[in-house]
């Protein structure tokens, strides 16, 4: 009866389940793709002032009535965008609706990704079967989720006055956030996958040749934001000239400084012409992630840059097409996931052994 007794406890002793939390957020970071593409696609159909209200709990359920999306559309006739920009053109009922439709599917995915998250993690928390020191981990990727839909929200309010759009400022904060998030997501879920497959957790370390890759990339990034943001890509229809001339004609010098952040012509320029660094960059740590044991990771780095460029080629040179500027920001989010697989690799402890496992 006394070893019985004994026996219970180890028994019923929580075991982590490390690939299982490996699964969920590669799931999770998935969907948070999907709402990446999605946000790009609510703002190259200017949808994103469509929803002039923030609620968290009931505004997961859109107008079921006439009286409703009569409401919603009145709500949205109050907004200088509405006023200067669709009101004149006639806008009416029924093409609110399609604008609303993509703004609300952004909104409500956010919400999904949140349930998706909290509903799971909290059953692993239940049971003891998160593994020891990721628990902070989870509860910062949870919150770091939450932020993003108050900055969401913080975007929007610059363009429900005074302005027919939101902030581009605004708008790369929040696509910045959220491919950070896609990125710590894949990061801790390789560092799970690496503690299943050897039984020791040995997470990955950003080293300073990585950060400086990851750095510029987010540069791109953030330009890449600032067009989108401010309609630049529109400014030039042609590559690799811009209206016949290699340095654009238009860029408004008045502004000084400020003119690197908030001139279409001179963001353009510089996020047509910072990509081909960006290449040189990643072509080279491509190379040392091979070295470092993972092919894969190596070969998914060039695919996606390759792509990235001719996609942004043809988004230009097409009059920033919307399936094609859909695509374009789909295939950087896909490039920012395979160079923080490909950091993660290269950081990864033991000369790479353990990054082969993973792989």
């Amino acid at each position: 009866m006394d070893s019985s007794l004994t026996a219970r406890p180890a028994a019923s002793a929580a075991i982590p389940k490390p690939m299982a939390l490996s699964n969920l957020l590669f799931a999770i970071a998935a969907m948070v793709f999907v709402m990446v593409v999605v946000g790009g696609i609510t703002r190259l159909t200017e949808s994103g002032l469509s929803i002039t209200e923030w609620r968290p709990l009931s505004g997961a359920i859109p107008p079921l009535t006439p009286a409703d999306w009569t409401r919603a559309f009145e709500l949205y006739q109050q907004t200088t965008e509405y006023r200067e920009v669709n009101g004149p053109a006639g806008m009416t009922l029924a093409q609110f609706k399609q604008i609303y439709w993509w703004e609300f599917i952004h909104r409500l995915l956010g919400r999904l990704i949140g349930l998706a998250f909290a509903v799971p993690l909290l059953w692993f928390a239940i049971r003891r079967e998160i593994p020891r020191g990721y628990g902070w981990k989870m509860v910062a990727l949870f919150v770091l989720g939450g932020l993003q839909g108050v900055l969401g929200w913080y975007m929007v309010m610059s363009g429900l006055a005074e302005r027919t759009d939101v902030s581009h400022l605004r708008l790369s904060a929040h696509l910045m956030l959220a491919l950070f998030i896609m990125g710590a997501l894949i990061w801790v879920a390789l560092d799970l996958r690496r503690l299943a497959s050897t039984g020791a957790d040995r997470p990955s370390r950003l080293t300073g040749p990585t950060a400086a890759v990851l750095g510029a990339l987010a540069l791109q990034v953030l330009l890449g934001a600032w067009v989108a943001g401010m309609n630049a890509g529109q400014v030039a229809d042609s590559w690799p000239l811009m209206n016949e001339r290699f340095f654009p004609a238009g860029v408004d010098w008045s502004l000084g400084i400020a003119a690197f952040a908030n001139d279409p012509f001179l963001v353009h320029f510089l996020h047509r012409w910072w990509a081909w660094g960006l290449v040189v960059m990643l072509v080279l740590f491509a190379r040392k992630v091979r070295a470092a044991g993972s092919r894969a990771a190596s070969v998914a780095i060039h695919c996606a840059f390759g792509a990235q460029i001719l996609l942004g080629i043809f988004t230009v040179t097409s009059g920033v097409a919307l399936p094609l500027a859909a695509m374009h920001q789909a295939v950087g989010a896909i490039l920012v996931g395979a160079t923080v697989w490909g950091a993660h690799v290269a950081g990864g402890r033991d000369d790479g052994r353990i990054g082969r496992q993973v792989v």
